[in-house]
């Protein structure tokens, strides 16, 4: 063999050793890649699972504390409650929002004349006219005790709410108690206010509130 030809073996093998370890290189280059963009998704994959079990558990945080759940806890708002059933209402009052509920109790369903009673108007065909009068014991808005109050004054005593179901509730100050008054000319009492929840609040009330 020449010299030459040795010389030319030699950078013959140079040149196959230099594009193995060229090929091994880039093989470690596309495992590691491989590897780093794995243990990406598998963060991403818990980052989104623990963000979906925050939001689970606010969202469940929100139902235990909202304005039915509360009024479940409360005695003497059970007619109420089951008239927010029958009246499929209760999906409302658990869900987010900001509601200002005048919360009749059981005494003051009571005291309904005998074709407004709880009974009549749990029957199927006065379903539409029980969701109206729930309805219209709420106003899509958060007013505390103290801010009716304030509202009040500002109305020279008579500060006009508009419900949910479309109607308006008038409220007014009598010895320093904050007086409802329906479109009938019915008045109802806050005999328990500000029970706060996670979409609105509650007022406790000791007469139905009636609309035209």
């Amino acid at each position: 063999m020449t010299l030459r030809n040795l010389k030319t073996l030699v950078c013959l093998g140079i040149v196959l050793f230099a594009l193995n370890s060229c090929k091994d290189q880039a093989k470690i280059d596309a495992d590691k890649k491989a590897m780093e963009d794995q243990i990406s998704m598998e963060e991403a994959k818990i980052e989104a699972e623990a963000e979906k079990a925050k939001v689970e558990a606010k969202k469940n945080e929100m139902k235990a504390n909202s304005i039915a759940a509360l009024a479940h806890k409360n005695n003497e708002l059970s007619t109420l409650l089951s008239a927010v059933k029958v009246a499929d209402l209760e999906a409302m009052l658990t869900e987010p929002g900001n509601y200002t509920v005048f919360a009749p109790s059981n005494n003051a369903f009571e005291k309904l004349p005998n074709n407004r009673s709880i009974a009549e108007l749990g029957k199927e065909e006065n379903k539409e006219l029980l969701t109206k009068i729930l309805q219209y014991h709420v106003i899509n808005d958060i007013i505390s005790t103290d801010k009716l109050v304030d509202n009040i004054k500002e109305a020279n005593g008579k500060y006009v709410m508009t419900t949910v179901a479309g109607s308006e509730i008038t409220a007014g100050l009598k010895n320093d108690k904050i007086v409802l008054k329906d479109e009938k000319g019915n008045r109802s009492e806050i005999v328990l206010g500000n029970v706060k929840a996670s979409n609105g609040i509650i007022h406790v009330i000791n007469d139905v509130l009636l609309t035209k």
